[in-house]
């Protein structure tokens, strides 16, 4: 609780209803969390590999056991179907297991000294406390996947969930105490938006803090960056995505509106490596257009996350129906056509139709910034040049997808592509054993993969000489 009692409301974005009240953390707890991780943290850290590996393996079973009621904590407090929210749940559930394994093959280096009466080693040791901010989105995989790396390394974490999604992390932190994950290792700091700012920047600059890992918008990471420049800390950044998909006139067309089905309206958009931009060659465009509309007309269903056969739930907030209203009006000014959808769902006010808009072009706002919505834009395309400069036209970059069949064209335009992670012939692509993580303005780091655990290490260089 607030050191004054505080707490503040967490509300189910479909109804509006209130779901519970929160510890509402300031400035104090904050330095109280860090704190807390420090003193932890020698203990956690000598912690023989295997012992970690162990704690968090049984994070993971409690996590698979508990499953239902943590996708049902998702569904309340995100939105999101069930259906997405139990999918969530096991790949939250997977980055425990696999920094459970990762834990054991932290290794280090002997290298062949120049001297003859020296021997060199390389060690590989945990930065320290880390502070791990995270985003509404994903709010129980965003926070393993940081968290299992940092545990993994022998660091200690204070974890700053979303205000409008802090029950996730909280339910994860007695999932961890029931592993046996010690106190103090494990911290979580809730606070309302009106905190954020001011315990982000605690986060940020307390020299107790070694790592910043944050997932969130561009703007907000930059202020973060300057905030830890001040003591220079470790940073990982996962930021905004703009992310192209271009289909050409090789393309399988009906893989392709499947793939464009599940990269654009997975969490009705809400995900920072969804489209935000299709282009389409001229040879294939209506087509496409055509297909992709019928696929979204039925195929998609609004409604409540608790309802079956809902695949669309609503935005976070009314602010977030107010940006793909602005981006379809601004578009539709300029010329751009509503092939479907267009305005808000009747179900409620944070519920949106998902949209299809075409003869759509670069000038456009949805086509300049990231939506962030059940909102797909469609550019039509002649030349394969041309694809791959709108594509790269942007200041972030952290994904990309295209179809082709053209093995030519599939190696130079991925190679071409300015951004992290690939898609080829497929609208998915998040998995526990690949890097994420972007270029540009999309952030700094990668996490997942056997590269996750590195942000979370020091490299240490020692020679024995006198041999």
């Amino acid at each position: 609780m607030g050191g004054d009692g505080r707490r503040f409301p967490v509300q189910d974005p479909a109804s509006g209803e209130e779901l519970g009240r929160v510890s509402d953390c300031g400035v104090a707890e904050a330095r109280a969390a860090v704190r807390a991780a420090h003193e932890a943290g020698a203990a956690w850290g000598r912690l023989p590999a295997k012992e970690r590996s162990a704690r968090l393996r049984r994070w993971y079973e409690l996590m698979v056991e508990n499953k239902e009621e943590l996708a049902r904590i998702i569904t309340a407090e995100n939105g999101k179907p069930l259906k997405e929210a139990q999918g969530e749940i096991m790949y939250s559930a997977s980055f425990l297991e696999w920094f459970a394994e990762e834990a054991r093959r932290i290794y280090g280096d002997v290298i062949p000294a120049s001297a003859k009466d020296r021997r060199v080693l390389v060690l590989k040791q945990p930065v320290g406390v880390a502070a791990i901010i995270t985003p509404w989105n994903f709010p129980s995989a965003m926070i393993t996947r940081k968290v299992g790396a940092a545990l993994a390394a022998g660091c200690t974490v204070v974890v700053k969930p979303a205000e409008d999604t802090p029950l996730s992390a909280l339910a994860l932190g007695e999932l961890a105490n029931q592993a046996g994950i010690p106190a103090g290792v494990y911290n979580v700091v809730p606070c309302s938006r009106q905190q954020a700012a001011a315990v982000g920047e605690v986060l940020c600059t307390d020299p107790l803090v070694s790592k910043i890992s944050f997932t969130g918008s561009t703007a907000t990471g930059k202020i973060l960056l300057k905030h830890a420049a001040g003591t220079v800390k470790r940073v990982s950044m996962e930021l905004g995505g703009h992310a192209p998909f271009i289909v050409f006139d090789s393309a399988n067309v009906d893989r392709a509106v499947a793939g464009a089905l599940a990269s654009k309206y997975r969490n009705s958009g809400q995900t920072c490596v969804c489209t935000n931009r299709f282009l389409v060659q001229k040879g294939i465009h209506d087509e496409f257009v055509e297909k992709f509309a019928k696929a979204i007309e039925k195929e998609l269903h609004v409604g409540d996350g608790f309802d079956a056969k809902t695949t669309q739930g609503p935005l976070i907030n009314e602010k977030a129906v107010e940006k793909v209203e602005k981006h379809i009006k601004d578009a539709v000014s300029q010329g751009a056509s509503v092939v479907t959808g267009g305005k808000r769902h009747s179900f409620g006010k944070n519920f949106f139709e998902p949209t299809l808009l075409s003869n759509v072009t670069t000038k456009m706002l949805c086509t300049q910034e990231e939506t962030f919505g059940p909102l797909a834009p469609v550019i039509k395309f002649e030349t394969e040049a041309e694809a791959v400069a709108i594509a790269n036209a942007a200041n972030v970059g952290l994904a990309g997808y295209f179809y082709s069949q053209d093995p030519a064209q599939i190696w130079r335009v991925a190679e071409q592509l300015e951004v992290g992670m690939v898609g080829v012939n497929e609208g998915i692509i998040s998995s526990v054993e690949c890097p994420f993580g972007g270029v540009k303005e999309s952030g700094l780091g990668r996490e997942g993969s056997k590269y996750g655990i590195d942000e979370y290490l020091e490299i240490k260089y020692v020679c024995f000489g006198g041999l």
